[in-house]
Formats: structure tokens, sequence, C-alpha cells
């Protein structure tokens, strides 16, 4: 069931904001929502050409020349868009204005439309209306905000898959099909005394494993649909001064980590995005991997080796200049064996400095089995080789599943996997010919779990998670 919090703000109350970036620019954009917009709109703009002109006789997706005004005089002129409810984004009454894109010229249009009745509105309150009033659902409206955050092809491209509904239309096919066998279940509760079957337990049962499997498919695609969002987690390590920082620099093209020849000066790791041949590497530079001296040190050691955990992509950055690089196998081949879930290169630096570079990077390659990258960090020296074989070793990670549908937050993988969860809850009960109210009870869990991705069911909580992560104006 669809409930709407009585905390939420009040539907159809005026409200009023900048749809685009803070900031000097051409054009603005201040937009207007709500009940009476047309009155308030009409008691700032004049048009030159219609001194009568109102905007609740005009036309929906019509634009009208003129200007605004305040108590002062002349604001700017104007281009006003009227959006006519229901065929506008949010299904209200609407109206844009462009105006020009100084922030003084902002400023002056919002105080006006606020003095005139509307308020401001909140983060992602059109969104967020756009979904109370039905025009899209939960699952859309987080995609809307995916799509605008998007840094990459891939990511943007599964936004806007999700935008058009795809998956919402998968999980209500699966939402009606579980409310179908949950009102049979439901029946027979009412007719318990005469012992009633309408629902078929072998039938239940193979039509909860084909949807379990539907489930399956989603959480199994939320690793690629996450890596396609965030990119590939790709964690440089290595001792101190093997050159980390200088390696994240390099490759960001910009002095983003702190580099020093004293060894331990990254004591948390830092992390930032990189864009490759359309893929996105997010990268991380950790505390150097060494037995800490300090509490503050071992904390970032610490830390290091749990992003390392997390990685995608491990470049393991070696000195090639130290006596004792060969003792670095051993931590290599540990690495190897503890983190099998990530791919891993090491990136033997200082290929500069060190004598019979290639020598050692063959017998690294023979040792430890990997992928092996000579590279100058400092110089630039192998860092198209690099970034190539960065790219090789996660090629078909963002582009798996490509054709199908991705899973990509968290929140709906969590939901996703709860409800599968209950769906083989359900299953056990059908084999151990239990109650059939056990088995409704887990039937309509999995429905609850799965309406809260598309927000069939609503939690406040959720909704203003999800709405506060967008600009006021969208």
């Amino acid at each position: 069931m669809t409930t709407r919090s009585a905390s939420l703000p009040e539907p159809g109350m005026p409200i009023a904001a900048v749809a685009t970036p803070v900031g000097v620019g051409a054009l603005a954009v201040v937009r207007i929502s709500g009940r009476g917009v047309f009155g308030i709109a009409g008691c700032i703009f004049k048009k030159k050409q219609n001194p009568a002109f109102r905007f609740s006789e005009a036309k929906g997706y019509t634009a009208h020349f003129g200007s605004v005004h305040d108590s002062e005089g002349l604001i700017d002129e104007v281009v006003a868009l009227v959006l006519r409810a229901p065929n506008s984004f949010t299904m209200e009454d609407m109206v844009e204005f462009t105006c020009h894109g100084g922030p003084v010229v902002v400023q002056h249009l919002l105080k006006v439309l606020l003095d005139k009745g509307c308020r401001l509105a909140e983060p992602g309150e059109f969104t967020r209306r756009a979904f109370l009033n039905g025009r899209i659902d939960l699952l859309q409206a987080e995609a809307i905000g995916e799509m605008i955050h998007a840094r990459s092809e891939s990511a943007f491209r599964t936004a806007v898959t999700q935008m058009q509904g795809t998956l919402s239309l998968r999980l209500e096919a699966m939402r009606e099909q579980l409310l179908r066998s949950c009102a049979l279940l439901e029946l027979e509760l009412d007719f318990s005394e005469e012992d009633v079957e309408f629902q078929s337990r072998s039938e239940l049962q193979q039509q909860l494993g084909v949807l379990q499997e539907e489930l399956r498919r989603l959480v199994d695609s939320y690793q690629h649909g996450r890596i396609m969002k965030e990119g590939v987690a790709t964690v440089i390590a290595g001792r101190p001064n093997a050159g980390k920082s200088t390696l994240l620099n390099t490759l960001l093209g910009e002095e983003r980590s702190i580099v020093s020849h004293m060894p331990g000066t990254t004591r948390d790791y830092i992390e930032e995005c990189f864009l490759y041949n359309k893929t996105m590497f997010r990268l991380t530079d950790t505390a150097g991997l060494r037995e800490a001296e300090e509490e503050i040190e071992h904390e970032g050691v610490k830390r290091s080796y749990r992003k390392i955990a997390e990685a995608d992509l491990i470049v393991y950055i070696l000195d090639l200049t130290l006596d004792d690089y060969k003792d670095e196998v051993a931590r290599i081949l540990e690495f190897i064996s503890e983190y099998r879930n990530a791919r891993m290169i090491v990136a033997a630096n200082k290929i500069d400095l060190a004598s019979e570079s290639p020598e050692r990077i063959q017998e690294l390659r023979e040792a430890t089995g990997c992928a092996v990258c000579g590279i100058s960090a400092a110089k630039g020296e192998g860092l198209d080789a690099l970034k190539e074989l960065m790219n090789t070793m996660v090629a078909g990670l963002d582009k798996l599943h490509e054709a199908s549908v991705l899973v990509t937050s968290l929140r709906h993988y969590e939901a996703l996997r709860n409800a599968s969860d209950a769906l083989e809850n359900a299953r056990m009960l059908i084999n151990s010919n239990s109650e059939t109210e056990l088995i409704a009870f887990e039937l309509r869990s999995a429905l609850d779990y799965v309406g809260e991705i598309t927000g069939k069911v609503i939690n406040e909580e959720i909704l203003n998670t999800i709405f506060d992560q967008f600009c006021i104006g969208k």
C-alpha cells in the first residue's frame, strides 16, 4: 500500500527555485510549481505586445517574451514558459522564467516570487512532487539524480535506461504475480474452516522458483551496475616512498596528493576519479604498507587494507631502485592470494633510475605471474602503457550485462536480496507443508521489499535520504 507521511511538505503549495547552477552565465532558469502559480507569475510579468496577457488563459507549452518587475521597478527581460497540469514535470501548473544569468538578477527574481506567495523549494522537491503525483516512480526519480551526477558514459546510459522505466516494468510484473498469489492465500485464510485450497502448492512453488531466479539475476547484476555508476575501484598500494602519490598526481594531471621523500607522508587514503577511454577509475592513494610506528600512522595503514579489500583493481607500485626489491615478491604473492576478487597490476616504478630495469621487470613477471608495467611516475614514462593495461584488465567489468537491466543502487540491492530471502523462506514452508498464514506472511514481506524500490510502499526516511541528495531546483 502506498502511504504518505503527514510530515511531508504540504502538496500543491507554490514553490520556487533556481534550476540552473549558481554563478555567472548567459542565462538562468527560475521555476515555480503548485497551486496559484499562474496568478503569482502574473503579478510580476508584463508582456509588451499584450498588456492584458494572463497566464491562466495561456496554452500549455507556450513561451512568452516580456519583463518582470518588483516594487522598485524592472528586474529583467525574460521568456516565460507555461506548463499546465497535468502535462508538466510535477503534474502541477508550472512557469519557468529564463532570465540573464547574473547572480544578482536571479536573486531579485527569486525574491519577488517568494514575496508574492511562493516558498523556497526543498532539495529535490520538484522531483519529489513528480513522484508523489504519480508521474514517475521512486526508482525513476533516483535515476534522474544518477543521470545528473553521472561521470562516465556507461553511468549515464544506465541511468537513462532506468529513467525510462525498464527496471520498473520488470519489478511491477513481479509485484503483480506476488499480489495474485497473496490474494489467493488470503482467500484461503477467509475459508480456513472449509479446508479449501485456492492456490496449488506445487504451482506456487514453481512460480516462486522462477521469481527467485529473476531476483537472483538482478542481485548478481549489482556488482556490474555499481562499477558502471561509481567507476572501477582502483587502489594504488605499496610500501612507503614507492611513488604512490606521485603516480596518483601524474594520472590526474594535478598535484592532488602531497609528495615527499619522507616515508609515511600519506596518513589517510585520498580518492579521485580518472577517466580513460570511456572507463572511469575511482583512484585511491593509500598510506604506505609497513609496521606503523605511531597511532595515526597505524590507523592510516589499517584504512589502506580496508580499501584494498574493497578494490576491483589493485595497482601495486614497487620501487625498482631498492636493493631488496625482490622481497616484495612475497608481499605481492600474499596480495594475490588474499584479494582474489580484485585484478592486480604491478607498476615497477623508477625505471629511469634503476639499473637493469628490463631484466628486473621480467624477473617480477616470472616470479609473481602478474601483469607488470615499468614506469617512471615522476617523469611520466610508461604511463600510457599503464593506462592501457589498466583498461585491458577491467575490460568487460563495466560492459557486462550492457543489454540487460542493471541494479546500480545499494538500496535496491538490499531490498531485492531481502525479497529473495523471503521467497526462499516461503518455498521452505511450502515444502514442509506449513500453515497458509506463514507462507502468506513471507510473500507479503517479499511484496513490500519489491514495493520499497519503486515507491509502492513509502518510507519517509528513505524519501528524505533520496531527495536530499538533489539540488534545490530539481
